[in-house]
């Protein structure tokens, strides 16, 4: 029987924007798979790390430029896509935030630029701009804009560029209530053995947009709970510290989000053991904003149970 480790600090692991998790080795009961851990009457008081994980988790959605500030989605067409508060833009940006026309994106074999009308306060990194070649999150660290309390900024899913903007005064922000957990259960921390792929797979993911998007499966893990055994494939690039879970249960649609939640735990060892801690399951951005791009559970991530664990719902954005 293998000691149980001590726990390691919250690592970063919020999606697109950092996502914090831990994780908690447990003693294993023999063979690949581990018995659950009888909950006590305080498990909230015997597991702090999570609690802090949850916190860090709530302050990050609620920062200047979380997922709470999202105010608008714009797919870019090839050509000239004109922006500003008027109706008549082919983007519309939140009214008495900017002027009626504001500028034109300008979408080419050259990239996207923007074209900023005079008189218009845009900036990037507090220099005025008039006209400017924009990098898209693509490269990991895109053009910032900014006007007033707005922020803006070119994103691209599967080659199609898009205007992401935030609001750090959104009303989603100012009537947000908190988050709604499952209580701690340490029966829900289960062992489990990672099959790692020998090479690179891509797999096509449906998105909430109702596209598709490509992301490069690192492997399944494979796991008891009760007397049966389940299966989830994992997200990962090969050198990457974590691996990213997105799954469905029978919980979604009810007491947790339709679209499925996420998870993330680290790379398992040298042997192919991980953990995966359901306690640190957490909503995808979608459910509190329809402006977000955000991968839905393939088809084979979609468990037959209920995982009364981590993240509700919020509100009653089913």
């Amino acid at each position: 029987m293998m000691k149980n480790e001590s726990r390691l600090s919250p690592l970063a692991i919020f999606y697109s924007h950092g996502r914090t998790g831990i994780i908690l080795i447990l003693a294993l009961a023999g063979g690949l798979f581990c018995r659950p851990v009888v909950p006590t009457a305080d498990a909230e008081r015997e597991f702090p790390e999570i609690l802090e994980w949850r916190e860090e988790r709530l302050q990050s959605l609620q920062r200047d430029d979380g997922w709470l500030t999202l105010a608008g989605l714009f797919w870019l067409q090839e050509g000239e896509n004109s922006f500003g508060s008027d109706p008549e833009n082919d983007l519309i940006f939140p009214a008495g935030k900017v002027p009626g026309f504001a500028g034109t994106f300008h979408v080419g074999a050259e990239g996207t630029v923007i074209e900023v009308f005079d008189g218009v306060p845009i900036t990037s990194e507090q220099q005025p701009v008039s006209s400017l070649k924009l990098r898209s999150d693509a490269d990991g660290d895109p053009t910032m804009l900014e006007t007033g309390s707005l922020t803006f900024y070119l994103i691209e899913r599967d080659g199609q560029p898009a205007i992401r903007l935030k609001d750090r005064e959104s009303a989603i922000l100012k009537e947000f209530q908190g988050l709604e957990y499952f209580p701690i259960d340490p029966r829900w921390r289960v062992q489990a053995n990672f099959k790692r792929l020998e090479s690179s797979v891509s797999i096509n993911v449906p998105t909430a947009q109702g596209t598709t998007t490509q992301l490069e499966l690192a492997g399944a893990l494979i796991f008891r709970i009760g007397e049966k055994t389940y299966r989830l494939d994992a997200i990962g690039e090969p050198d990457a510290e974590q691996l990213f879970i997105i799954f469905g249960d029978v919980t979604n649609g009810k007491e947790t989000y339709s679209g499925g939640r996420f998870l993330t735990i680290p790379q398992p060892d040298a042997e192919g053991s991980a953990v995966i801690d359901f306690n640190l399951a957490y909503n995808p951005p979608c459910v509190f904003t329809p402006y977000a791009t955000c991968p839905l559970p393939p088809q084979q991530n979609r468990l037959p149970i209920r995982i009364e664990a981590g993240e509700k719902v919020y509100g009653d954005h089913h």
